[in-house]
């Protein structure tokens, strides 16, 4: 049995990880963290062995014999909970974006490898069926060579009000870190493309001072709104290749999209753009004619990980993660090596904004 604890108590544990990981019989939640001593009371209850133990500090969690541990707190905190859980002799499941900087994250890759401990990134946008599906066709070489992107995480009024959300301190940005980088991981993922050569971007806040505004979770305080409300970046990669990626919490915009990329190859191209039923557009040329496909697919449509697929992509994120943990043969779900490009690509970024400047990699 694979004993976890839990740091960090508010709406993504509650949400996403606390519940797939329920629905697991080889785990059990034993401790339960957060600073709000009554929400992680109530986590233990709802979803902890009857013995479950509950602390308002980290450090008293990490004390404890378990196996894994889930960061799940704002982002300013995943850097240093995760290293000392890592030090401490725990695996990590730390929520995404990896860290608030590039050094942030580096600090949690070298501390993985320092312990031989494992480590992966909450992006679970990857397990959705049209993911999995783009993904065999990229991995067979039925786009060819992918040289054009577009990662989108566009919301036309979906301003999160609740928590730390629009706090820059705790969170390091906003919609860019927030949902830009679930587009970006996608995009880099499926393309299989990890080495940036240029960015250049800018940030927003052209929304986020109005009174009283339209918004899906109710008016925004401008006063605490001290994050971007949009933000935009080209990125070129080394081998030339081109992604455009698009984030926004508030945008004038009736192009609404979240965690879909496009792509488009030398030999077909495809979006995340169809209906619900059919999200996956597959278009080509063949025989000197042009069509579209859209492949309808269920939850168990591909046989992604050794299982039949079948679950929410919380779940398989959650169950994958945990036969990782058990059987280093079994694929690693995010590569924290790969959530440090994220990290570096979204830092740039907010680098090129306040500088006015393209950052360039080595």
């Amino acid at each position: 049995m694979v004993k976890i604890g839990i740091i960090g108590c508010g709406g993504i544990a509650n949400n996403k990880h606390m519940p797939a990981l329920k629905k697991l019989d080889d785990v059990e939640m034993v401790a339960f963290c957060d600073i709000i001593e009554e929400r992680a009371q109530k986590a233990a209850k709802e979803f902890g062995t009857p013995d479950a133990k509950v602390f308002t500090d980290y450090k008293e969690l990490l004390k404890l014999d378990l196996d894994v541990v889930h960061v799940l707190t704002p982002n300013k905190q995943h850097s240093f909970i995760t290293v000392d859980a890592l030090e401490s002799g725990k695996h990590v499941m730390c929520e995404k974006p990896m860290a608030i900087n590039s050094a942030e994250a580096k600090k949690m890759l070298d501390a993985a490898k320092r312990t031989g401990k494992k480590l992966t990134i909450g992006y679970q946008n990857r397990f959705r069926p049209e993911c999995l599906y783009l993904k065999k066709c990229c991995e067979a070489g039925d786009l060819g060579e992918i040289y054009y992107a577009r990662a989108q995480a566009i919301r036309r009024r979906a301003v999160p009000t609740w928590g730390v959300f629009l706090d820059a301190e705790n969170q390091g940005g906003g919609p860019l870190i927030d949902i830009g980088t679930h587009a970006l991981d996608l995009t880099l993922w499926e393309m299989d493309n990890y080495e940036p050569a240029m960015v250049v971007g800018s940030t927003f806040r052209k929304l986020a001072d109005t009174e009283n505004a339209a918004n899906a979770f109710g008016p925004w305080d401008p006063k605490k709104f001290t994050v971007e409300d949009s933000a935009f970046g080209f990125i070129k990669m080394k081998n030339g290749a081109t992604i455009v990626l698009e984030a926004s919490w508030a945008l004038n915009t009736l192009l609404v999209d979240e965690a879909k990329t496009i792509l488009c190859g030398t030999k077909a191209g495809a979006d995340m753009l169809g209906d619900k039923a059919t999200p996956l557009r597959i278009n080509g040329e063949r025989f000197s004619k042009m069509y579209t496909t859209q492949p309808v697919l269920g939850p168990g449509a591909v046989d992604f990980y050794e299982g039949d697929g079948d679950g929410t992509p919380a779940e398989i994120e959650a169950r994958m993660w945990i036969d990782h943990v058990k059987d280093d043969s079994k694929p690693l779900i995010t590569k924290p090596e790969q959530a440090y490009v994220v990290t570096q690509i979204l830092e740039a970024i907010y680098e090129s904004q306040k500088t006015g400047k393209p950052v360039f990699f080595d």
